[in-house]
């Protein structure tokens, strides 16, 4: 009788003493699954991170013309899938991973600045009459329309609201500026988003450091040059030779035949970036968007010719070519 309790209890002992050790076992190899899964989240997290485009990078890319990644702009944000110059236009661009946003700037009756293309409300606005007679108040009871003319929940934006939305996110072209640059400059301090705006003149390097000079030194600016011009090697040379020269030119031209488009890769090898329009025929030469959302290929004649600025009505067709191509993160 007591060799035979003495069995059960080596038993039970036994039996106490393998859960033990498989308990242990267990909680020794959900510490290692832990260790394992945190490790894996973190470096989830540090390639989403590595994935995200930085200011940095879309800047210094900016101010290498004589690199292979081509920038994209798009024109008034992303105006197809969201009121032109609204907030979530410009958003849709920080999220495609667009390199640049042209928006527009006007002022209002009691001076303030707000992003809008038209002089007046009526094609983008459920308003009517000229921006400049309303108040920036009056204004924000508006809502903007869509591409298509119809009224949405989306409001006009200030240029304060639209740079606090891009700051360290995207580069900035800022249009229709030019004339009231000394109120934009000031916001542009204000927000933090100096290295990232570009502004644009139609105008001879006399005329821009006369009228512009105090912030050529503080901003990056980029004359657009329509061609056939007069004295155009002339009027390129004086802004290459600038204590300041131009981050780019930009080129509109209705035939592609001009002889300046031969010299496109001579500007980006001295240091200046080349910018084309791809919105409308009249501005490329023919080779707009609306021909390459029906022939893609379209777009190689920009690779062709050397442009690495291309300003776009189609973001996104025209990003996934350059990648397809290796010439876009």
């Amino acid at each position: 009788m007591k060799t035979i309790k003495n069995k059960q209890t080596t038993l039970i002992f036994s039996t106490l003493l393998a859960l033990v050790i498989l308990l242990s076992g267990c909680k020794k190899g959900q510490e290692k699954f832990n260790d394992l899964s945190k490790d894996n989240e973190e470096s989830s997290i540090a390639n989403t991170n590595n994935n995200m485009p930085k200011i940095e990078s879309l800047i210094e890319n900016l101010k290498d013309s004589q690199n292979n990644e081509i920038i994209v702009v798009a024109h008034r944000g992303d105006w197809r899938n969201a009121p032109e110059n609204s907030l979530q236009a410009i958003q849709n661009c920080i999220d495609f991973k667009v390199d640049m946003v042209e928006i527009d700037v006007r002022e209002t009756k009691d001076g303030q600045l707000v992003v809008i293309h038209d002089q007046t409300l009526d094609r983008t606005t459920n308003g009517k009459g000229l921006v400049k007679d309303w108040t920036l108040d009056s204004l924000k009871t508006l809502y903007l329309k869509d591409g298509l003319g119809q009224t949405t929940p989306h409001k006009i934006p200030t240029l304060k609201e639209a740079l606090e939305l891009s700051k360290d996110k995207i580069l900035i072209n800022l249009d229709k500026s030019y004339n009231i640059f000394d109120k934009c400059f000031e916001i542009i301090k204000e927000t933090g988003t100096q290295d990232q705006v570009i502004i644009k003149g139609a105008k001879s390097k006399q005329v821009v450091e006369r009228e512009f000079g105090q912030y050529l030194d503080k901003v990056l600016f980029m004359p657009v040059i329509k061609l056939p011009y007069p004295d155009v090697d002339k009027l390129i040379k004086e802004y290459m030779d600038a204590e300041n020269p131009p981050v780019a030119f930009e080129f509109v031209f209705k035939n592609d035949s001009v002889s300046q488009i031969s010299k496109f890769d001579d500007y980006r090898d001295s240091g200046i970036s080349v910018w084309v329009n791809s919105l409308w025929s009249h501005l490329s030469g023919g080779h707009d968007d609306e021909k390459a959302a029906i022939n893609i290929d379209t777009y190689q004649w920009y690779i062709d010719n050397n442009i690495d600025i291309i300003q776009t009505d189609r973001p996104e067709l025209l990003i996934k070519y350059l990648r397809s191509k290796g010439l876009h993160n």
